[in-house]
């Protein structure tokens, strides 16, 4: 196993070496305008995959991958000659999904704005099945009712005394 930073380092010349050759360009009328977008090599260094986007419809996109298939013993030999390694990999173009992704990225962001909006006007006009607020409520107690909430009896004349403690208890004046 090499490591991961030789690795990158091949990927990233591999990537150079190969954007090089498309911008000079090949025979192949096929080929499209092509980006590569990134290059994955191999621990053993033995395999690169290329990754790819091709600019235009879903024909010139099969169309260049056509035209990129035919090329890569070309790319293979171009790449063999610009990287100082014992072996060069093999070499197989992949195309790329992040046009795809981003599509779909935005529009479900679309589908989201949209559905918030119509909350936001749900929201406007909504009205509460019953109070504001039901779960705050002034406590009031009636004066038939002589039981607090912890079911003891109250006294309201002993309240009034005042020679009676807070406790309930006489005290003496």
């Amino acid at each position: 196993m090499v490591d991961q930073a030789r690795a990158s380092k091949m990927a990233d010349r591999i990537k150079v070496i190969i954007a090089k050759r498309l911008e000079r360009g090949l025979r192949d009328p096929r080929l499209g305008f092509v980006t590569i977008t990134d290059v994955k090599v191999t621990g053993d260094l033995q395999h690169a995959s290329v990754f790819y986007t091709v600019y235009g419809t879903d024909e010139e996109r099969a169309d260049s991958a056509a035209a990129l298939k035919a090329a890569t013993g070309m790319m293979r030999s171009e790449v063999g000659k610009n990287i100082t390694a014992r072996l060069t990999p093999s070499i197989e173009f992949i195309a790329d999904a992040i046009p795809e992704n981003a599509k779909l990225i935005e529009d479900l962001l679309r589908e989201a704005r949209e559905r918030d909006t119509e909350v936001g006007q749900l929201a406007e006009t909504a009205k509460y099945a019953g109070d504001a607020d039901p779960y705050v409520k002034a406590r009031d107690f009636d004066a038939a009712d002589d039981d607090d909430l912890d079911g003891d009896v109250i006294d309201e004349s002993a309240e009034d005394d005042e020679d009676v403690a807070p406790t309930g208890k006489h005290v003496a004046p």
